[in-house]
C-alpha cells in the first residue's frame, strides 16, 4: 500500500472501451460513515453531498477520476474577455423525459446565486447568462475569467419546469432546517435515478437507461445501494462478511486486516483536502469561554495554539501515518500550495506558554471545541488528541463531538468559537479557498476573518490572466494568512478505499465515487 502526494497530471488519451453487456443486475452496495445532507444540488457544498448529487445531476463541465476537466452537459466552450460561450449537448433528457435546453442553464445559475445557495462563491463569477439558441449559452463575466471552467464543476443543472412545478425555485435553506421537495426528490440528467431515499438509512439509485453517456464510459452498474454506517467496526464487519462491496472510509487502523482478507483490496491516495481548526477572530466575546473578551483576536494566542499541537504525533498515532502535517489549508495539487508555505509552524509548547503569558493569559482560559464525529478520517480522535495537547499549555478545552448534520450549521450560522473543518478544493485553485474561507463574506468563514489585502487579492485573481502575476498574488495572500493565522492547519488528509475485488473502482483524490468508471467483473 503506497501513498503519493502528487495527482496524475496527464489526460487519459486512449478511448474509453465499452464493456460487454451487463449481467441481469450489477449492484454496488456501499457505505461510509455519513449520509448526504440533502439532494438539493445547490443547498450544501459538502463533499459526500456533492458526490451523491453528481450521480443524479450533471454540470456543464466535470472532472474524471484523475481530476482532469472533461465535457459533460457542454460539449465544448470558448473563452472571451467578457465571458465564455458553451455549446450544449443536444438530445439530453431529464429523468422525467423533459428536454435539457439553455433555459435550464439560465435557471440553474440564477438558483445557484440565490441567498440560500451554498454555491454563491462559485456562481458569482457569472454576472448573467445569455441564451444564443436552445443549445448555446454565453456565461457573462465582469472581465476575463481564467478559471471559470474550473468553477463550473460544482454548479449542477436542474430542470426549470420540474423546479417550478414542485415549488423549489430557491435552494433549501439547510442552516435553517428548511424542508422542500428537492431535499428527498430529484430530477437530473445524470447516469442514475433516485429509486428510493430514506436519509441516514438507505438510498437506492438505478441506472438511467436514457443517459447520454451510457455508451461512452466503461461502467456497467445497474443499481447502487448506499447505506450509511456510522460505527467504524460495523463498516469493516459489513465488508468482511460480504454485506457491502465497498467502504469509502474504512478505519485506518483496520487497513492491514482488510488487505489480508481474501477477496478484498485497499487503495490509498493523497486527498485534495486539508483538515484544520478555525478560530472566531471577530466577536468581542466568546460564547463558551470564562473570559469577558475574545482571546482569539490576539495573534499571539492563535500562534500559541498552533505551537501547542504536535501534528507529527497526530500523524503517527492517530492517523496511522496517513496524513501530511501542514501550515496551509490547501494541499499539494492546488495552485498556491508551495513547499515553503506548506512547512508547518512546529511544535513548541514552552514557546506557546510564553506567548499565552505575553498576551495576558498566563492561566489560560476555557473554550469549547466543536468537532464532527462522522465526517473526516478519525475526526473525533484528532479533536481528543488536540484537547489533551492544549491542556498542557493551560487551555481548558471542552469537546463537543456531534454528527456533521448538526455540526455544520454551527459553522454556517457562525455560532461557534473554535471548530474543526476540512476543506477540499474541486477547482484546484486557491481562489476557491479564499472565496469561501477567507474573504470577509465567505459563507464558510465562520471566524469572521477580514483582511483588506486578502479581500483585494481574492477579487483580483478572478480576472488576472497572466499566470506569473496571478501566482504571485496568490502567494502574497497565503503569506499574509500564514503570518496572521486565522486557522490552525493540521494536515492534508490521505484517503483509503476498501473494496471487493469483484469490482474495479478507480480511486479519486477528491474522495468522490464515479460509478461511470466502476466495473462489476
Amino acid at each position: 500500500m503506497t501513498v503519493t502526494r502528487t495527482l496524475a497530471a496527464a489526460l487519459m488519451t486512449t478511448a474509453l472501451t465499452v464493456p460487454l453487456a451487463a449481467s441481469a443486475e450489477n449492484v454496488l452496495r456501499w457505505t461510509s460513515q455519513g449520509d448526504a445532507l440533502t439532494l438539493d444540488p445547490h443547498s450544501q457544498n459538502e463533499g459526500p453531498t456533492n458526490s451523491m448529487n453528481s450521480l443524479i445531476y450533471e454540470s456543464l463541465v466535470s472532472r474524471n477520476y484523475e481530476l482532469v476537466l472533461e465535457p459533460e452537459l457542454a460539449e465544448s466552450w470558448e473563452a472571451a474577455p467578457d465571458g465564455w460561450t458553451f455549446k450544449l449537448r443536444e438530445g439530453v433528457k431529464f429523468h422525467d423525459g423533459s428536454d435539457f435546453t439553455a433555459e435550464d442553464v439560465v435557471f440553474s445559475f440564477e438558483r445557484a446565486m440565490a441567498e440560500s445557495s451554498d454555491f454563491k462563491e462559485q456562481a458569482k463569477a457569472v454576472t448573467g447568462v445569455e441564451v444564443i439558441d436552445d443549445y448555446t449559452v454565453k456565461l457573462i463575466t465582469d472581465g476575463p475569467n481564467p478559471i471559470l471552467a474550473n468553477q463550473l464543476t460544482g454548479i449542477l443543472i436542474m430542470d426549470k419546469g420540474w423546479s417550478e412545478a414542485n415549488n423549489v425555485l430557491a435552494p433549501q435553506d439547510y442552516a435553517a432546517s428548511e424542508e422542500t421537495y428537492a431535499v428527498r426528490n430529484a430530477n437530473g440528467t445524470g447516469p442514475f435515478v433516485v429509486a428510493s431515499r430514506a436519509p441516514e438509512e438507505l438510498t437506492v439509485l438505478t441506472a438511467n437507461p436514457e443517459w447520454w453517456g451510457k455508451d461512452l464510459y466503461p461502467g456497467n452498474l445497474d443499481k447502487i445501494e448506499y447505506r450509511p454506517i456510522s460505527n467504524a467496526a460495523t463498516r469493516v464487519a459489513a465488508l468482511l462478511s460480504g454485506e457491502v462491496d465497498f467502504v469509502l472510509d474504512p478505519p485506518l487502523q483496520d487497513l492491514k486486516r482488510i488487505e489480508a482478507a481474501d477477496g478484498l483490496e485497499v487503495k490509498t491516495a493523497a486527498q485534495i483536502r486539508s483538515i484544520f481548526f478555525g478560530f472566531d477572530v471577530a466577536s468581542d466575546t466568546l460564547r463558551s469561554s470564562n473570559l469577558e473578551e475574545n482571546p482569539f483576536k490576539d495573534q499571539r494566542v492563535r500562534e500559541a495554539f498552533n505551537l501547542a499541537i504536535d501534528k507529527d504525533a497526530i500523524q503517527r498515532v492517530v492517523m496511522e501515518g496517513l496524513s501530511f502535517p501542514t501550515a496551509m489549508v490547501t494541499p499539494p495539487g492546488v495552485l498556491g500550495n508551495t513547499p515553503e508555505l506548506d512547512e508547518q509552524y512546529g511544535f513548541d509548547p514552552e514557546k506557546a506558554k510564553a506567548l499565552m503569558e505575553e498576551a495576558g493569559y498566563p492561566d489560560g482560559f476555557t473554550v469549547q471545541l466543536d468537532c464532527p464525529n462522522n465526517r473526516y478520517n478519525n475526526d473525533e480522535k484528532i479533536c481528543q488528541a488536540a484537547v489533551a495537547m492544549l491542556a498542557k499549555v493551560g487551555i481548558d478545552v471542552k469537546l463537543d463531538a456531534i454528527p456533521k448534520a448538526q455540526h455544520f450549521p454551527k459553522i454556517q450560522n457562525r455560532t461557534t468559537d473554535f471548530y474543526m473543518l476540512g476543506w477540499g478544493v474541486p477547482t484546484l485553485d486557491s481562489h476557491y479557498v479564499f472565496a469561501y474561507l477567507l474573504e470577509k463574506d465567505g459563507s464558510w468563514n465562520a471566524g469572521g476573518y477580514d483582511n483588506a489585502r486578502v479581500n483585494e487579492i481574492t477579487q483580483a485573481i478572478t480576472t488576472e490572466t497572466d499566470l506569473d502575476k496571478r501566482t504571485a498574488l496568490i502567494d502574497e495572500a497565503w503569506q499574509i494568512i500564514k503570518d496572521e493565522k486565522p486557522y490552525l492547519p493540521l494536515h492534508h488528509q490521505v484517503i483509503a478505499w476498501a473494496m471487493s475485488d469483484d469490482f474495479d473502482i478507480p480511486i479519486a483524490s477528491d474522495d468522490s465515487l464515479r460509478p461511470r468508471y466502476v466495473i462489476k467483473k
